[in-house]
């Protein structure tokens, strides 16, 4: 109808006029007429919505989650992350369920350039294992557990994730932390190959990326087992999630006939930005300064104890930043500045004053170990995560802090730089902080002569049950709590105590499930609450 207003407009308009330009006016009414359909193109084309702003169906978040997923499988080639991999073999306890009975541990470098290469820093004779195409077993002939195996439970399917090899079915929204997600389960088509995964996936609801899938790859044989996982993404980057935990578990597993295997393991990943640490970021920023007026009166150097003590600070420092560098000790953050609270708590009640000052930092493995570096005090993130509170930290706090104020040094010779000059894989072979046993005895008593003049004094009874767990458990989990030779970032998370419902939710030094809380790069986490809690709470608001 507006079209054929104009035209009866434009006719009008020529009706009138009957001079010698009529011809000329008919030229200027057709490019008004152009000029308004045009117009009102422009503003019809402005009122539609645009393809972004269309509601997605569900065959276009399929497709949109496909294309993301092998889009990831292309991304990490580009890495070589950390990855850590702790077994416990169970065994069924009539009051526990079940009980750790063995344990293996892996901790390596996985280059994902080509498949899958690993390179152990905890296997001196390891020259590196690689797997190429599709899903590897996760046992070997001789039913020994493949650390390759576990680190395949990343990927969903590297060759063939699409709608032709794979139905999906919406199951319902949910919330994992702070991302919202779809969820799917994913079931291999009829008449597809073996090792094609089945189970469940959470896609986030913004791009479309996959966070985490549950379930198992499909196709058993004789020969291979593929073991049921769960296998968590965190953000690490705008757009771009990164495999960071796999929990796996299996309860019966029958091979070789009359055998059976019962066992939990974790798998962790970290250090993907290893190629862009904290200084270079600091380097991009610098900028010149103004002269500066060197007009210092008095002089500066150092007495020989000073120089000493700067020497052997230069020492533990080189040896921090390298283990930082390789992605093996946590950079400074929060925890350090928790653990260095206790520290100073110890300090005070002894009257010490040590100089150059104790400091903290953080192992990133899970095995349970503490050493000094000189004057600075490790712990590791699995013993942090396993201390029942925080005067069982002190009492390990104070067996460390001993050795610092018995004077017992670390090899001064690290000061030199070409003695960081070692392969990753050397790392543990290279360095050695270990203490003699007269040593070990004497921080002993000085840490229990420092427990007993600190506020800790009178709480040291769940340190002593965790010292007792501990002695009890050390046969069935040796590579736990048998130290090395010697998201990159550490969150501290102060849960609330848990009282126990059953027997069996003790659990001395037993693997457990993940359950992370899933924050989108760039925001600030709120306070830390279960899963649980989260998808109750927001169910609510749905």
């Amino acid at each position: 109808m507006a079209s054929r207003w104009i035209l009866r407009r434009a006719c009008a308009l020529n009706s009138v006029r009957l001079t010698e330009g009529r011809k000329k006016m008919r030229k200027v009414a057709a490019a008004i007429f152009v000029l308004i359909l045009s117009g009102l193109g422009a503003i019809a084309a402005a009122a539609a919505p645009k393809p972004a702003d269309k509601p997605w169906s569900m065959d276009d978040v399929i497709d949109r989650v496909i294309t993301n997923e092998n889009r990831a499988n292309q991304q990490i080639k580009q890495y070589s992350p950390l990855v850590e991999t702790y077994i416990q073999n169970l065994k069924p306890d009539k009051d526990l369920g079940y009980t750790p009975a063995g344990d293996k541990y892996f901790l390596g470098r996985v280059d994902f350039s080509k498949g899958v290469s690993l390179v152990s820093l905890t296997d001196t004779n390891s020259k590196g294992k690689k797997i190429f195409g599709s899903v590897g077993n996760f046992f070997s002939f001789a039913m020994q557990f493949l650390p390759d195996g576990f680190l395949q439970m990343i990927f969903i399917d590297t060759n063939s994730f699409d709608k032709q090899h794979y139905k999906f079915d919406y199951v319902h929204r949910e919330f994992l932390g702070e991302v919202r997600c779809l969820v799917f389960d994913v079931t291999p088509q009829e008449k597809s190959s073996k090792g094609r995964f089945l189970g469940r996936v959470w896609v986030e609801d913004q791009d479309f990326n996959i966070v985490r899938f549950n379930g198992r790859y499909n196709g058993e044989g004789y020969s291979s087992y593929y073991f049921h996982f769960d296998s968590w993404r965190t953000n690490v980057q705008p757009g771009l999630w990164m495999p960071s935990f796999v929990y796996s578990e299996e309860r019966e597993l029958r091979y070789a006939l009359v055998k059976k295997l019962d066992f939990k393991g974790q798998t962790r990943l970290w250090g993907y930005n290893l190629g862009h640490t904290a200084r270079e970021q600091e380097l991009s920023k610098m900028f010149v300064e103004a002269p500066v007026q060197d007009d210092t009166k008095t002089a500066n150097d150092l007495t020989p104890v000073q120089a000493q003590r700067a020497w052997d600070r230069q020492a533990e420092e080189n040896v921090a930043e390298h283990l930082e560098r390789i992605g093996l000790m946590a950079p400074r953050g929060e925890v350090d500045k928790v653990l260095e609270a206790v520290v100073n708590n110890l300090e005070v009640t002894n009257n010490l004053d040590i100089e150059p000052e104790v400091r903290c930092r953080v192992l990133m493995t899970t095995t349970l170990e503490s050493f000094t570096l000189g004057h600075t005090i490790v712990l590791s993130r699995g013993l942090i995560d396993v201390l029942p509170d925080e005067p069982s930290l002190a009492a390990v706090i104070a067996h460390e802090l001993g050795h610092v104020a018995l004077g017992h040094r670390m090899d001064s010779n690290y000061a030199f730089f070409d003695r960081l000059l070692v392969e990753d894989k050397n790392t543990f072979r290279h360095f050695y902080f270990a203490h003699t046993r007269a040593e070990e005895q004497a921080a002993s008593a000085k840490g229990f002569q420092f427990l007993n003049n600190s506020p800790y004094k009178n709480q040291l009874g769940n340190a002593g049950l965790f010292l007792a767990a501990l002695q009890s458990r050390q046969k069935e989990i040796p590579n736990l709590i048998s130290a090395h030779p010697w998201f990159d970032k550490l969150d501290l998370i102060k849960g609330k105590p848990l009282g126990t419902n059953a027997e069996h939710e003790k659990m001395p030094f037993e693997v457990t499930a993940f359950m992370p809380y899933l924050t989108r790069f760039g925001s600030e986490a709120s306070k830390p609450i279960t899963i649980s809690a989260a998808k109750q709470q927001n169910q609510k608001n749905n």
